[in-house]
């Protein structure tokens, strides 16, 4: 894990059918990105302690972010932020034409940040190994929540903060560290297979 910028997993992807750095491979993969982000959305339930729904969109974009890089990944983010104001694509076949109405809108702005850091992270090495993309996951997560639980706790005022972690964060711990674990196998595992 050095400063040293690295390849990410876009760059080997398709290659020789689009210029590495040409516009129209970067656009391609920015909207495969947002509209994988849009179907991992739509695995969702409730646990009837959290207005927020448990989606697969999280991983999704901690996933994409790892893959396409900081710019393309927070890139992918934001257009799956905009896809889902004219679109049903938000968790529950939902769209954000009024974004500060919904609770997890503090969630849907912290997936750009967050696809960007685990992206930074990527072009540094970390996915590479399974410690390093654990730590990146974690650090994506972290992204992700910080504005997430700030939305949510205006929202939900006057709760207390207590509760409002526990709904917003604390029902998510498990599939979090599943999430992390799957996402240490798999980007492990694909560039091992790359690097032979």
């Amino acid at each position: 894990m050095s400063s040293a910028t690295y390849s990410t997993l876009s760059q080997h992807i398709l290659p020789g059918v689009f210029a590495n750095n040409s516009v129209l491979r970067k656009t391609v993969l920015v909207l495969a990105g947002s509209l994988f982000i849009a179907a991992m959305a739509q695995l969702s339930f409730r646990f009837p302690a959290s207005p927020i729904p448990i989606t697969g969109q999280t991983f999704a974009v901690l996933i994409v972010g790892m893959a396409l890089g900081s710019r393309l990944g927070a890139l992918a983010a934001i257009a799956y932020c905009l896809e889902g104001m004219y679109f049903p694509v938000f968790a529950e076949m939902r769209t954000w034409a009024h974004p500060f109405t919904l609770y997890t809108a503090g969630y849907l702005f912290g997936f750009v940040g967050a696809a960007y850091v685990t992206g930074w992270l990527a072009e540094r090495g970390w996915d590479r190994n399974d410690v390093g993309t654990g730590l990146a996951m974690l650090a994506g997560n972290l992204v992700l929540y910080v504005p997430g639980l700030i939305w949510l706790n205006v929202m939900m005022a006057p709760a207390s903060f207590g509760v409002v972690v526990t709904a917003g964060f604390g029902v998510f711990i498990i599939g979090d560290l599943l999430k992390l674990v799957l996402a240490m196998i798999i980007f492990p595992t694909v560039w091992r297979m790359i690097n032979r």
